[in-house]
């Protein structure tokens, strides 16, 4: 049996090394029956981690998950997201509450600030050290931070007990490779990747295009995307965050566990997309 990638938090949490995205699922009603029908197949193929947040669709995708966990909430770990101009002590409470609320459960697994706003990081760690402490998230984190905004959370009272930094992340997107993603290796917190088939457009269309992306991917009898998905789970670091918007692409996001990807097939794919050699700007969508 071919051993499962999966990424273990700082407090010890195991968790599978595919999950669940949900951004624009729940926008289009006529939609609806096939997107919850795709979360539930993926949480019953072993991607129990499913992603929300409260900008998305402005509560409409918290809503729609908290349909398609109705019966199977104790089979999920759960992840929303706070917006920056909520995320002061009391707002954050607010939200949190709001979130809970349209996913219909009594707590989140994981609970992260969406990016960096203007409100100080110490009164939003001290806003998640709250909910914790009432029950409402198991553990925090953030998203969208780079290596100088992680290095001043790791500063304020309690930054510490931060969980994982979600970030864009891509075969055609791997500045983080330069310094954030070693600095999250030193201290044994895991990133999570949003986006990890990139954002659709011209670069999706270059990604799954190339020759040397093809040419690996018919190697192992894939999909150019389950191979982006296999790359982007390689280092046993990061957890990917597909959408999960129908059952077939479901079922092909859950394959891309199984793929083994050689030290032959990483070289090939570094010559046709290399990494930066040096520090770039974060990318953000």
């Amino acid at each position: 049996m071919i051993k499962r990638q999966t990424v273990k938090l700082p407090d010890g949490t195991v968790l599978p090394a595919i999950g669940q995205g949900t951004w624009h699922i729940g926008d289009d009603p006529s939609k609806r029956n096939t997107e919850i029908a795709a979360l539930r197949r993926g949480v019953e193929l072993g991607m129990h981690v499913i992603d929300t947040a409260e900008m998305y669709g402005e509560g409409l995708s918290e809503e729609l998950v908290g349909e398609a966990i109705h019966g199977i909430r104790d089979e999920v770990f759960l992840v929303s997201k706070v917006y920056p101009h909520n995320a002061g002590k009391n707002r954050m409470i607010t939200s949190c509450e709001q979130s809970l609320r349209r996913l219909k459960t009594d707590h989140l697994d994981l609970y992260l600030l969406h990016w960096r706003g203007d409100i100080p990081l110490a009164e939003t760690v001290e806003g998640m050290e709250r909910l914790v402490e009432d029950g409402k998230i198991a553990r925090w984190g953030v998203s969208n931070f780079d290596t100088k905004d992680m290095e001043e959370l790791l500063r304020v009272k309690n930054g510490d007990h931060c969980m994982v930094n979600q970030v864009l992340y891509h075969l055609g997107s791997r500045g983080i490779e330069v310094d954030l993603m070693p600095w999250h290796k030193e201290r044994n917190i895991p990133l999570m990747a949003y986006s990890p088939l990139a954002q659709g457009g011209s670069l999706r269309k270059e990604l799954v295009q190339n020759e040397i992306v093809t040419k690996v991917a018919a190697k192992h009898n894939i999909s150019p995307f389950q191979l982006l998905l296999a790359w982007c789970v390689r280092s046993g670091q990061v957890l990917a965050l597909p959408k999960s918007s129908s059952e077939k692409h479901v079922k092909e996001n859950a394959a891309a566990y199984e793929v083994m990807l050689t030290k032959e097939d990483l070289e090939q794919l570094d010559h046709a997309f290399p990494a930066p050699s040096n520090k770039v700007p974060l990318d953000i969508i």
